[in-house]
């Protein structure tokens, strides 16, 4: 049996059976279950009653204004005085109360008053308010079908066309993001997690002595690959429960809430792509934790080195709400061709805006240029620093290394 086979085994097994991995593995579909659950036995038990709803009282100073109750969650109320709302106000009979001075028709101004500590006003009581006042204004101006349509928010519907001006397959929808922001967070913890395994693994086998006894009977080279490999399996098969559920989640939560959780589309390349950059994106975290971990002199030392690309690998997501707006920017094809950021800002993309094909190329190419040109750097650092303890290799003395070994 090939010693890199043993070794590969052993870790992929090691790594299955730690309580850290399958809470990790188990969690994100567990929390889904819940939170849709959850969120169906609030929405069940949170319809409006009487005392739920916001009753505002209106006191009108100007003497034109009818005041009606209004639909939803907010009901206006009209009081004759200043006064008399603050009695109403104080006896909790209204929630607050919006005052319209004579002067409204020329400084556009009204003023609210309530008992409640507030940084700003909530935006549903701006709405009902505006909404009120702009209906009254435009009343004896225009048809009510009009003032009805300035009134309401804008309803746009946004259909995508192909190249053939025919409906494309995968529409445009602020959902579509979801998913994929979800995965490429859940992407990045897994790579960084796996980082931090693979060195700390190293660190103590180097610290306790005990690789000076696997390298008697094993070379670096197949002790590494193994490691990696076995403890990349691991992480597949992790990632794969993750995407396998990831459908059937949607799939539940289009059928509890629908709206425009129904209108929600999983890329058709997701599920591949998904696969593709996280073992790439692996391997290359492994290769550089390998070399991280040769030059360090203890595995916590290690791992506070291994924050220069682990938290790289956040960039993406640090700036997604940029990304939405404009995501073929030039800043975003560089990251997406950029190997550490490549796994985690590929993945943001596909929610937001096709990637063209030769991006994805360029972009799968430069990181396997990466792992392979890592993976020799690495070894041979491994090699020559391997048998140092207690101390830090410059970056001189590296440098000198590589060129000698």
């Amino acid at each position: 049996m090939s010693k890199t086979y043993i070794i590969f085994k052993h870790e992929f097994l090691h790594e299955i059976k730690r309580l850290s991995f399958l809470i990790m593995t188990l969690i994100v579909p567990v929390l889904a279950l819940l939170g849709i659950g959850i969120t169906e036995l609030v929405m069940t038990m949170s319809t409006p009653t009487e005392k739920s709803v916001r009753a505002i009282g209106i006191v009108d100073q100007i003497g034109k204004f009818d005041i009606q109750s209004t639909k939803g969650f907010s009901n206006l109320y009209p009081i004759s005085s200043k006064e008399e709302a603050t009695r109403a106000l104080i006896h909790r009979k209204i929630s607050e109360y919006i005052v319209i001075p004579a002067e409204y028709a020329s400084n556009g101004t009204v003023r609210r008053y309530t008992l409640e500590k507030e940084l700003s006003t909530p935006p549903s009581v701006v709405y009902t308010v505006k909404s009120f006042l702009t209906a009254n204004l435009l009343k004896d101006k225009v048809p009510p079908a009009t003032v009805g349509l300035i009134v309401s928010p804008l309803k746009m519907e946004v259909t995508r066309l192909n190249e053939r001006g025919e409906k494309a397959t995968e529409q445009s929808n602020i959902g579509n993001i979801i998913i994929p922001a979800v995965f490429s967070l859940l992407l990045s913890l897994a790579l960084m997690f796996g980082a931090y395994s693979l060195i700390n693994g190293l660190g103590e086998e180097k610290e306790s002595r005990l690789i000076e006894v696997m390298f008697s009977s094993v070379s670096v080279r197949q002790l590494l690959i193994g490691k990696v490999l076995g403890m990349g399996t691991a992480g597949l098969l992790q990632i794969l429960v993750w995407l396998i559920s990831a459908p059937l989640l949607l799939n539940l939560a289009i059928a509890s809430f629908g709206g425009f959780i129904s209108n929600i589309q999983i890329p058709g390349n997701f599920l591949v792509l998904g696969i593709i950059y996280f073992l790439m994106g692996y391997l290359l975290f492994a290769v550089l934790s390998i070399g991280i971990s040769a030059i360090s002199s203890n595995a916590r030392e290690g791992s506070q080195l291994s924050l220069f690309y682990t938290l790289t690998s956040l960039v993406p997501v640090w700036f997604i709400s940029l990304l939405m707006f404009f995501p073929n920017s030039p800043i975003w094809v560089v990251l997406t061709i950029f190997p550490v950021t490549a796994p985690v800002q590929t993945m943001l993309r596909l929610g937001v805006s096709d990637i063209p094909l030769w991006q994805i190329i360029t972009s799968i190419g430069v990181l396997g240029l990466s792992i392979a040109g890592g993976l020799y750097l690495s070894i041979k650092i491994f090699r020559v620093h391997m048998l140092m303890h207690g101390k830090r290799a410059g970056i001189k003395e590296i440098i000198y290394n590589l060129k000698s070994a």
